[in-house]
């Protein structure tokens, strides 16, 4: 199963619909976290938004992420063992507010269990092939798993009111 995630705070169109377009010769399920985006996915599973405890699951399920290049996605597959294929936001294409996640691609491009798409075409040719995980535990511990049930459970009590 391919995850996609690009994060809460600003759409990404442009990796939505690049998913979306390639799933169907994947031969795998995908699902994708989409956020705000505009385009309605027609080949995919896919969600806006996810509670905190769907997210690990997705990521334990994974045999690799797709994500833009949040720090926090590429720290979470580098702690649960899972290869990561970044998809860097651009500001060419109102994506965000700064190329720094080119930066970002840039200084952790090559490492183990990383790889970087810039376009759909690289994105495609990566997800055909068996990546290599990066140096990681490939679970997730029992606090932190007890820690997203908690914030479950009160993200639901919060929206019951």
């Amino acid at each position: 199963m391919i995850f996609v995630t690009v994060g809460t705070q600003l759409p990404f169109d442009r990796l939505i619909e690049a998913i979306d377009t390639i799933a169907p010769s994947l031969g795998e399920p995908v699902f994708a976290q989409t956020g705000a985006s505009t385009y309605t996915p027609r080949n995919i599973e896919w969600s806006a938004r996810i509670r905190p405890i769907e997210v690990d699951a997705y990521f334990a399920k994974a045999r690799v992420v797709v994500a833009h290049a949040g720090i926090g996605t590429i720290l979470t597959c580098q702690r649960v063992g899972r290869p990561v294929i970044l998809f860097p936001r651009l500001v060419a294409h109102g994506e965000h507010r700064n190329d720094h996640q080119m930066a970002t691609v840039g200084q952790l491009e090559g490492r183990p269990g990383l790889y970087v798409a810039r376009t759909g075409e690289e994105l495609h040719a990566l997800l055909a092939r068996d990546l290599a995980p990066p140096p990681g535990t490939d679970v997730v511990p029992e606090g932190r798993q007890r820690l997203m049930q908690h914030l479950d459970s009160v993200i639901r009590s919060a929206g019951a009111r």
